[in-house]
C-alpha cells in the first residue's frame, strides 16, 4: 500500500471529475496530478532525498492536499506542524524530525521568518500563499511551472510516510512515525464503514495537520471523490461550503458543532440538504448537544470515531445507529464504538491479561494501523508497544457486543476542544515562572470546550502574580490552547507519602456526581 495509489486510480478512472475545490480554484484530477509531480520534481531539485523530512506549516488550502501527495510522490517524509503552535514549539518538530524543507502559508509568513534564522535543519522555505513572495522563500507556483512532471518514486508499505508530532508526558512532544500501510489501513477502514461511496463532496473544515482529517482525506482519494477545503473553521464559511458546493460528508470535534449549532447562520434559511454525514471525534458529545444539532441537521447521519496519533489515527467506530433513538434504549451512545475494520482491541489489566466484559482496564490495539513507534526514543517506543500491542492509556470496559465506553485515562491528558494537552507540556511551562513554588494542571469540566485545562499552583511567600500574569507567560512558551483557562491559588499541593501530587484529589471537586473521570 502506499499514499500515491488512490490518486493514480482516480486519474485513471476520473480524469476530469473535480478534484478539489478551494475559493475560486476548481482543479481536476488530472491536474490535480499533473500539480503534485511538478511539485515533486520541485522538491527533488531542490536536494530533497528518499526519506527527507518536509514540514508544513498553513492552514487550509488546496495546496496543503498538493503537499501531501508531492512529498510521498517525491521520496519524502511529511512533518505537519500544528497551527496553534508557538515558534518554539514548531521550531522543536523542525530541529527533532531534522526537516530540511519547510512549506508556510500566508498567516505564518513572520513565523517562518524567525523559524528559518533559527533552525540549524532547514534549508528552503516554500511560500505556498497567494500573497507576495516574501524574499529569501521560493515561489509555490514558480516551482510547478518550472518542473516537468517526475515519476512517482514509489515509497510504500513500512517505509516512513509521516512524523506527526502530539504531546508529551515528558514536557515536550513526541514524533509519532507513520507508515505508509499505518495511513492507507485507516483511510481503508474509513472507506469500509461506506462513509465515502462514490459521489462523496467532503468539507475540510477540520485542521488539515491533524491525524483525523488526513483519514478522511485518504478515504476520499480511495473514493476518487471531491474535496471541498475552507481555510479554518468557522460557522459561516461551513454552512456556505455545504450549500454552494453540495457537501454530503464532514469531520467535526464537539466543540465545532456547538460553534455551529450557536451561529446565527444556522437559523436562516439555507440548503443544506446535499449534507449525508457527521463524523466527529476527539470526544464524545454531551446527549443535549446531539439532540440539538441532529434536530438542526434532520435526516443527516451522526458516527462518532475514536482513536489517536499513534494508530494513525482509528481503532473504533460508534455507527449511525446508535444515535438513533432504538441505539439508545440499547445503551450504545455513551460509547466510543466497536473496533474498526483491520483492527484488533481488547481491554487490559496492568499484566497485559484481557479483563472480563464490563470490567474497566486499559484499550490496547493490534494491527497494521499501529505506528511504527516513537522517532529517535526506542525505550518510549517499547514501552507503548508491548507485543504488537499498543496500549493506549485510555481505561474503558467493553460490553458483551463488543462496544467500548471510555471511563477515563491513565496518561496525564487533557483532551479540550478535540486537541491533546499533556499536563507535562503546562506544567513545564508554569514551573518556569520565578514566582511559583509548586504546580499542577488538570482537566475539569467544561460545557464549550468538553474539558478545560485547569492550574493549580503554590506562589513563593510575598509573591503577588495573578492567574493572568501566568497565562501570559504560558502564553509565551506554548499554544495558546494548551495554556490554562482557569487558575487556583493554594497554600500546598496534596502529596502521596512517596512524593506525588495526588491528582484524583484536585480532580474530586470538579467531577462529582459524574460516572467517570473525564469528558
Amino acid at each position: 500500500m502506499y499514499l500515491t495509489q488512490a490518486l493514480h486510480r482516480a486519474v485513471q478512472q476520473h480524469p476530469d471529475r473535480t478534484a478539489v475545490r478551494f475559493g475560486e480554484r476548481h482543479t481536476s484530477y488530472a491536474a490535480f496530478e499533473s500539480r503534485v509531480s511538478r511539485l515533486a520534481a520541485a522538491l527533488q531539485g531542490l536536494g530533497l532525498k528518499a526519506g527527507d523530512r518536509v514540514a508544513m506549516l498553513s492552514h487550509n488550502s488546496d495546496r496543503y492536499l498538493e503537499y501531501q501527495m508531492a512529498v510521498p510522490w517525491a521520496g519524502g517524509v511529511m512533518n505537519p506542524c500544528n497551527s496553534r503552535w508557538s515558534v518554539a514549539e514548531v521550531l522543536y518538530s523542525l530541529e527533532d524530525s531534522g526537516s530540511t524543507i519547510l512549506f508556510v502559508g500566508d498567516a505564518f509568513e513572520s513565523m517562518a521568518e524567525e523559524i528559518r534564522d533559527a533552525s540549524s535543519t532547514l534549508r528552503d522555505v516554500i511560500y505556498c500563499g497567494d500573497g507576495a513572495v516574501p524574499q529569501g522563500m521560493h515561489s509555490y507556483e514558480d516551482l510547478i511551472s518550472r518542473n516537468l512532471p517526475a515519476p512517482d518514486a514509489m515509497r510504500r508499505g513500512e517505509d516512513l510516510a509521516g512524523i506527526f508530532y502530539t504531546g508529551g508526558t515528558t514536557g515536550f512532544p513526541k514524533g509519532v512515525m507513520l507508515s505508509h500501510s499505518n495511513l492507507c489501513t485507516s483511510a481503508l477502514a474509513l472507506h469500509a464503514e461506506a462513509l465515502t461511496p462514490e459521489g462523496t463532496t467532503y468539507l475540510h473544515a477540520a485542521p488539515m495537520f491533524h491525524l483525523a482529517d488526513l483519514a478522511a482525506t485518504l478515504a476520499l482519494w480511495v473514493g476518487g471523490n471531491t474535496h471541498s477545503v475552507i481555510p479554518s473553521f468557522d460557522p459561516e464559511k461551513v454552512v456556505d461550503a455545504i450549500e454552494r458546493d453540495g457537501v454530503t460528508f464532514a469531520v467535526l470535534v464537539p466543540t465545532m458543532l456547538q460553534m455551529l449549532a450557536d451561529s446565527p447562520a444556522m437559523r436562516q434559511p439555507r440548503n443544506l440538504r446535499t449534507l449525508r454525514t457527521v463524523v466527529y471525534s476527539a470526544s464524545p458529545m454531551s446527549e443535549a448537544l446531539l439532540e440539538r444539532v441532529m434536530r438542526m441537521l434532520p435526516g443527516v447521519d451522526f458516527v462518532q470515531v475514536y482513536g489517536m496519533t499513534e494508530l494513525a489515527p482509528l481503532a473504533t467506530v460508534n455507527p449511525a445507529w446508535t444515535h438513533t433513538p432504538e441505539g439508545r434504549r440499547a445503551g450504545k451512545l455513551r460509547s466510543a464504538g466497536r473496533a474498526a475494520c483491520c483492527v484488533e482491541l481488547r481491554i487490559v489489566d496492568d499484566l497485559g491479561h484481557e479483563v472480563a466484559r464490563g470490567e474497566v482496564g486499559e484499550i490496547a490495539v493490534r494491527g497494521p494501523n499501529v505506528m511504527q513507534g516513537y522517532w529517535k526514543q526506542p525505550a518510549m517506543s517499547a514501552l507503548a508497544i508491548r507485543d504488537g500491542w499498543m496500549h493506549t492509556g485510555d481505561l474503558a470496559y467493553m460490553d458483551a457486543d463488543g462496544y467500548v465506553f471510555i471511563a477515563d485515562r491513565k496518561k496525564d491528558m487533557i483532551i479540550s476542544g478535540g486537541e491533546n494537552i499533556f499536563s507535562a507540556e503546562v506544567e513545564n511551562a508554569l514551573s518556569k515562572h520565578p514566582d511559583l513554588v509548586a504546580c499542577a494542571v488538570i482537566g475539569i469540566p467544561s460545557e464549550q470546550w468538553g474539558e478545560s485545562v485547569h492550574a493549580v499552583v503554590v506562589r513563593k511567600p510575598h509573591a503577588d502574580v495573578s492567574a493572568e500574569a501566568l497565562v501570559a507567560h504560558c502564553r509565551s512558551m506554548i499554544a495558546g490552547y494548551k495554556c490554562p483557562r482557569s487558575v487556583e491559588f493554594v497554600e500546598a499541593l496534596p502529596l502521596s507519602g512517596a512524593g506525588k501530587v495526588l491528582k484524583a484529589k484536585l480532580r474530586e471537586p470538579f467531577w462529582q456526581g459524574s460516572d467517570r473521570q473525564v469528558a
